[in-house]
């Protein structure tokens, strides 16, 4: 039985494979639900493609022009999903192949079955709209924004996310790049499985080789048990480290171990772990200016940046920012109980203008700002106060310490509510963030300035 999208159209599957026997084991798999149309050369299948609809298509790159036959398909018409096959595993083909327009990269030998059914799935799961077709004020995962640079961005993360490749994230602070993260890993085969942040630059470095591959009972001071890391903890989902750029050395070392082999070793144990992760990582730094410098391994960044992803800036998306504003604004009015329903056109208008150096959290910080601060039914461009803040605070010297025998000061009480959450859940950092719904690099961040006496600095 012949399936179909929703319709009584047939599903049309174009298979390229130059090797007769191979094609013919894909096209049988493939009959069961769809029309397949082979081409044993790149001149037919374009050919093809240029005289019929196809919905997707299944490309061998193993002659030596077949790494143009994705590019040539997509300019010949075929908008949907793009498998590519190769008896080559290597990076370099996978690459190639992704950057030419194929949404997602198999080795050989495959069991045609399995790739029929993962084919299948895919159209199954591809838009019936191109992206740029969304309506006004839709949203993509947790991203909102309808710009062309988002959009853009929409559809290479829809195009990358399905593959196994790892994802490289770039671009400026504030702007998304873990939004990002957790967008590739929804639209990935990997969304039932766990998704595992960790910021580089906020974990102590002496704590970091552990949060990462975990580490058994004894293994330091404190070590009460064992405890997996990071990777065992995302294992089949997706292992995001942001900020990568800030990671020591002597660790970027072991991690690129860990990406060449699959395998992760707990700190203080001898045995081994196969570990199943998708790589996505991001920095807001060049990573070409810190190999230059010797701050990060060239070796470990060819090894993970296989699919670039670059987040825009705020001020290069056009009415966006106004349309976020807006969003924000509803939220935390519900939140903060306040009754605000828009912007003035002066406030919008500002909004428009604005540079927005910290981009989407400097914009989302300023909407709080005024919700906490403000109450009404409009806000107005005073209320937002964006051409001061870059000025330089006045020093009005040092506040006064206020004695008081019933009431401990703040960090205090911050550090009592953490330390009961860490008893609580046995020590796992992760767990108590949950709890205390604040990030994981939080708690770290407080543990280690508490550690080393900066204690009222901690709750800054």
């Amino acid at each position: 039985m012949v399936g179909t999208r929703g319709s009584q159209e047939p599903l049309r599957v174009l298979v390229v494979e130059s090797d007769p026997a191979s094609r013919r084991s894909l096209a049988a798999a493939l009959a069961m639900s769809a029309h397949v149309r082979e081409a044993a050369s790149l001149a037919e299948a374009v050919e093809y493609a240029s005289s019929s609809l196809f919905d997707a298509a299944v490309v061998a790159l193993d002659a030596a022009d077949a790494a143009d036959t994705v590019s040539h398909l997509r300019r010949a018409g075929i908008a949907g999903p793009i498998f590519a096959t190769s008896t080559s595993g290597s990076v370099r083909t996978a690459v190639d192949a992704m950057r030419a327009g194929a949404d997602d990269f198999l080795v050989k030998p495959y069991q045609p079955a399995d790739l029929a059914r993962r084919l299948l799935a895919r159209i199954s799961a591809s838009p019936a709209q191109p992206a740029h077709a969304a309506k006004p004020g839709e949203s993509f995962q947790n991203f909102i924004g309808n710009s062309p640079a988002m959009h853009s961005l929409y559809e290479q993360i829809r195009r990358v996310a399905p593959s196994k490749a790892p994802v490289f994230i770039t671009g400026e602070s504030g702007a998304g790049k873990e939004v990002c993260a957790e967008a590739v890993h929804a639209c990935s085969g990997r969304t039932n499985a766990p998704f595992i942040a960790l910021n580089c630059s906020a974990i102590p470095r002496e704590l970091m080789e552990s949060e990462i591959f975990g580490h058994v009972k004894g293994a330091f001071t404190g070590a009460h048990e064992d405890r997996p890391g990071a990777s065992e903890l995302a294992h089949g989902g997706t292992l995001f480290l942001d900020e990568i750029c800030e990671m020591d050395l002597a660790l970027q070392a072991k991690l690129l171990r860990f990406a060449q082999t699959g395998t992760v070793r707990r700190v203080g144990d001898t045995r081994l772990r196969h570990v199943d992760v998708r790589f996505v990582c991001a920095t807001n730094r060049e990573p070409a200016r810190e190999i230059e410098a010797g701050r990060f391994r060239e070796d470990l960044f060819y090894r993970l940046h296989v699919l670039p992803l670059h987040l825009p800036a705020l001020r290069e998306r056009g009415d966006d920012a106004v349309t976020l504003a807006r969003a924000f604004l509803a939220e935390f009015a519900e939140e903060e109980g306040r009754h605000f329903q828009g912007f003035t056109p002066d406030a919008e208008n500002a909004i428009a203008t604005h540079a927005w150096p910290g981009n989407v959290r400097e914009l989302q910080n300023v909407i709080r700002r005024v919700v906490v601060l403000h109450d009404g039914d409009t806000v107005s461009a005073d209320m937002l106060a964006l051409s001061g803040d870059h000025e330089p605070a006045r020093d009005t010297g040092p506040l006064p310490r206020i004695e008081s025998p019933s009431i401990d000061p703040f960090w205090r009480q911050e550090q009592r509510i953490i330390e009961q959450a860490l008893r609580a859940f046995d020590g796992n950092t992760h767990k108590a963030a949950i709890a205390l719904e604040i990030s994981p690099s939080t708690i770290y961040r407080k543990l280690n300035a508490w550690s080393q006496g900066r204690l009222s600095s901690a709750s800054s």
